[in-house]
């Protein structure tokens, strides 16, 4: 008798799929997407999420009602989001360092800014709290993200515990060394809860040239956030 997983065929379709749109619009953070890659990636994804073995055609066809749970689609795009992200950020030892290292770099200067990343959290459980909204204004105005990957605004799921995360995109500099206090503010939104607005300033000093590269390490932790019921 065969077990098997549903869930691998699933992730690996998002996965490859993912992969494909993201070389498609050229992503400047997507490092590479060879097979290994998305391997990785998969693996990150299946770590997260309950499996579903089968062991028989009816089990399967079953299976696959649970499947089409639009909940449970969101949570596998999302955390595949996350995987190539991280994936990307992660220097393998099977990528071999590229000549395009030695090009010539952008030597426009730029504001880059780090990743955002939060958790939002029932005021009286404690609980992570899905299905919230969470917009990023920029000098108050919609942020405008490094590209349509990262969304904004972001919609919780389950599988990310109420964590959210956002990339905005560079803004030009006059010179490298500058710097410069930005202005931002998150509005979180969800069914039944009060809406919550939080303003926070940025002080970012400019680089020589845009950073396409996404890292993890220096994603802008912030403070947990607390969201109460009507």
């Amino acid at each position: 008798m065969n077990v098997h997983n549903l869930m691998e065929e699933i992730v690996k379709q998002k996965v490859d799929k993912l992969y494909e749109n993201a070389k498609e619009e050229k992503v400047e953070w997507l490092s590479c997407d060879c097979e290994n890659c998305r391997l990785d990636t998969v693996s990150f994804v299946l770590n997260r999420i309950p499996p579903k073995y089968v062991v028989s055609g009816r089990g399967a066809t079953h299976a696959a009602i649970d499947l089409d749970n639009t909940q449970l689609q969101a949570d596998v795009e999302s955390l595949a989001m996350e995987g190539m992200r991280t994936v990307s950020s992660t220097k393998r030892p099977y990528h071999l360092d590229s000549s395009d290292n030695d090009a010539p770099k952008n030597v426009q200067p730029y504001f880059n800014f780090n990743s955002f990343t939060g958790r939002i959290f029932d005021g009286a459980t404690f609980e992570p709290v899905s299905n919230a909204s969470v917009l990023l204004k920029f000098e108050g105005e919609t942020a405008q993200m490094v590209d349509s990957t990262w969304s904004n605004p972001y919609e919780t799921v389950d599988a990310t515990k109420g964590s959210f995360s956002f990339w905005v995109k560079s803004v030009p500099a006059k010179k490298v060394g500058e710097k410069k206090i930005f202005h931002f503010s998150i509005e979180i939104s969800a069914p039944g809860y009060e809406k919550l607005i939080f303003h926070f300033e940025l002080p970012v000093l400019s680089e020589s040239g845009k950073r396409t590269n996404f890292d993890s390490t220096f994603a802008f932790r912030m403070n947990d956030f607390v969201i109460f019921k009507k």
